[in-house]
């Protein structure tokens, strides 16, 4: 008889890059590159670059049964961004948006903090990058569950940290290069430089600061539960 391999009832794990690409970067591309009357438009461009998060959300949530919030975030991005210039509203408005997405994340972060699951695990303790069933294992072997959640509380403040520090430069960017109105090919071609500039302005500080909340997490791991970095980390 033929047995079923022991992965075949496992979720796949999500592969990050991808949900990246799909939510956050395709669109951005779609919306500053492609909405202009040489391509699709501006109606058209907004209808393309949604399908990208709207598809991927529909498929991550039928494949492994949960709503994914790159997803919702990503369709939410898109819609404002597409919204601002579609009703041709003042530029400012766009410097309010990419101020308000990092900022709503940073605060749901600190208030995910009253619920059972801080966003924390979300982004950082989450079985994509540690072996969380090791870790959970050996905390309640040494009984240490107590003091890692102090390190979990300390980590959502760094973490929701990184997103106000977005937040506000996020808000400075978008205000020195996006001056043109809505739905000129001036003001795509602005949306483009913001976007290629956002990474060395905002995403590199951002980052710095999630590494060292990763460290932070991954040097207490270590010490509460005595386990080796080969039994903490995937592959």
């Amino acid at each position: 008889m033929t047995q079923a391999k022991p992965t075949d009832s496992a979720p796949q794990r999500e592969n990050l890059l991808v949900n990246l690409l799909f939510n956050i970067v395709i669109p951005t591309l779609i919306l500053t590159k492609f909405s202009n009357e040489q391509w699709l438009g501006t109606k058209m461009g907004l209808v393309v670059a949604l399908l990208f998060p709207l598809a991927y959300g529909a498929r991550d949530y039928f494949k492994r049964g949960k709503v994914n919030f790159i997803s919702v975030l990503g369709t939410f991005s898109v819609l404002l961004t597409g919204g601002i210039g579609l009703l041709e509203l003042d530029p400012k408005y766009i410097a309010i948006k990419e101020a308000a997405i990092p900022g709503i994340i940073g605060l749901a972060t600190l208030f995910s903090l009253r619920t059972r699951y801080p966003l924390v695990r979300t982004f950082l303790y989450n079985d994509q990058v540690l072996q969380v069933n090791k870790v959970d294992a050996a905390l309640d072997q040494f009984n240490n569950h107590a003091a890692f959640e102090t390190v979990l509380k300390n980590a959502t403040y760094m973490l929701a940290a990184s997103f106000f520090l977005s937040s506000f430069l996020n808000y400075v960017l978008a205000k020195w290069i996006v001056v043109s109105q809505p739905g000129t090919e001036a003001f795509n071609e602005e949306l483009g430089k913001m976007t290629a500039l956002s990474y060395p302005v905002i995403a590199l500080p951002a980052m710095v600061i999630m590494m060292f909340t990763f460290y932070y997490l991954f040097k207490n791991i270590k010490q509460l539960t005595h386990l080796d970095i080969e039994d903490i980390m995937h592959g």
